[in-house]
């Protein structure tokens, strides 16, 4: 009897699934493929790798060896306890920053150019006069979270002349010299009045939920800027309305919410000077992210099969 490879998404085309198969062959694995979980739960039976996502899934293959999410974030199924400890358990980390940074940029480039009011306006054929605008060149930007994600946009940020490009991580190191200061998350309010673009990008764990609050954006200078494409967990939404409102920073763009799809009501809708994109930042879009995703699986299947350690395993004491 052969072994089971059950391939949870539907962002997968036949060269993806081609690879899949072509590296699970030689080690005697058979691998189904399904683009929703209720047709894949009646395969979860034996399944001893799951290479996707869905917690019913994950609860029904009572056989499960290893986990391997899609994603990067893995709070949820962290939370839940939804993976035993005898189960390996690995993400997809290092996949989005690409994606994610070439939205920073964007969103970035929106809030400075005033592309906001000038889009609304031409919608209407009201041709506006130009208005002050804030640029990339000579910004000081802060990188909260510095990891893939962090590092890439900063990298391409550094292409823009910024006065300086600061990283607030968990440790306080880190080796790229793209940043020309790195600080550890508890020296974060020294760090904040200095900074005219901050650009979140934390996962979610007990240490990043709430921090940017009422007291941290207090510290912001007025003019400053923030981006959210890390876990919506990492903001106080309603401080961030509050801020907004009252005009004590000038602006935001949220990729990322605490309750997602935003509901109706929510006073997100009508906060001026914030820009909100509906969790679209990363995802399996883009041709690049979703070939190096597969790419990740496959060269974690085989030193899965042969024994080695997997290279892209999460740290559940970390939460990432």
């Amino acid at each position: 009897m052969s072994k089971k490879i059950l391939v949870l998404n539907d962002a997968f085309n036949e060269q993806h699934r081609d690879k899949i198969r072509e590296t699970a062959a030689p080690y005697g694995y058979e691998v189904h493929f399904f683009e929703n979980e209720e047709a894949a739960l009646a395969e979860a039976s034996g399944a001893e790798i799951i290479y996707g996502f869905g917690i019913a899934l994950v609860r029904a293959a009572k056989d499960l060896k290893w986990l391997h999410m899609s994603w990067a974030g893995v709070d949820g199924y962290l939370k839940a306890r939804v993976v035993p400890d005898d189960v390996l358990f690995s993400n997809s980390a290092g996949t989005y920053g690409v994606t994610i940074a070439e939205h920073v940029v964007m969103t970035a480039l929106m809030l400075m150019r005033e592309q906001m009011f000038y889009g609304r306006a031409m919608d209407q054929r009201d041709w506006q006069a130009p208005r002050p605008q804030k640029t990339l060149k000579d910004a000081r930007i802060t990188m909260l979270g510095a990891g893939d994600i962090g590092t890439t946009t900063a990298r391409r940020l550094k292409a823009f002349e910024p006065a300086s490009i600061t990283a607030v991580n968990r440790t306080g190191h880190h080796d790229d010299p793209v940043f020309d200061a790195v600080y550890p998350q508890t020296e974060l309010e020294r760090v904040l009045p200095e900074t005219d673009l901050l650009v979140m990008s934390l996962p979610s764990t007990a240490a990043t939920q709430g921090i940017l609050n009422k007291h941290t954006l207090s510290l912001l200078p007025s003019e400053a800027l923030v981006i959210n494409v890390g876990r919506g967990t990492a903001v106080v939404e309603e401080d961030l309305v509050e801020a907004l409102k009252a005009g004590t920073i000038a602006g935001a763009a949220l990729d990322v919410f605490s309750v997602e799809p935003v509901p109706a009501d929510s006073p997100l809708w009508d906060t001026p000077h914030l820009l909100m994109t509906p969790h679209i930042a990363g995802n399996l879009t883009a041709p690049y992210t979703t070939q190096k995703n597969v790419d990740m699986f496959c060269e974690d299947l085989v030193n899965y099969c042969e024994g080695r350690k997997l290279k892209y395993e999460v740290d559940r004491q970390l939460g990432y």
